[in-house]
């Protein structure tokens, strides 16, 4: 495997105040399957994303099988993703029941709408 496309732990958001600054001075996109919200940060820095399941999702296999899958998306995706931009993905349950394709598209059109695209 290639490191260029690994996810390591500096890509991800994982501090609950990381997810309030996010969540606090960012814009927020809805669809019917996912939350998009993003923060631009200054600096260089490569793009970072956190995943949000609530309980209302089901049960612990079923928040997880949709996190993993969020976080394949944006594993795969980050390179188009301009540098410095701190993404939520909050799934709403409706995510449970889609494909994985269904999902990637949802997230690919919050991301175009958001403008956050690498030039």
């Amino acid at each position: 495997m290639e490191n260029r496309y690994r996810l390591p732990k500096s890509r991800r958001l994982t501090r609950d105040s990381e997810f309030q600054r996010v969540r606090a001075e960012g814009q927020s996109l809805r669809s019917d399957l996912l939350t998009l919200a993003f923060v631009l940060e200054c600096g260089s820095a490569a793009p970072r994303a956190g995943v949000i399941t609530s309980k209302r999702l089901g049960n612990a296999a079923t928040r997880n099988r949709v996190r993993r899958r969020l976080r394949e998306i944006f594993r795969k995706h980050q390179h188009g993703i301009a540098a410095g931009v701190w993404l939520v993905t909050i799934a709403s349950p409706r995510a449970v029941h889609v494909s994985f394709a269904v999902l990637e598209d949802e997230w690919l059109r919050l991301v175009r709408r958001a403008s956050i695209l690498a030039p």
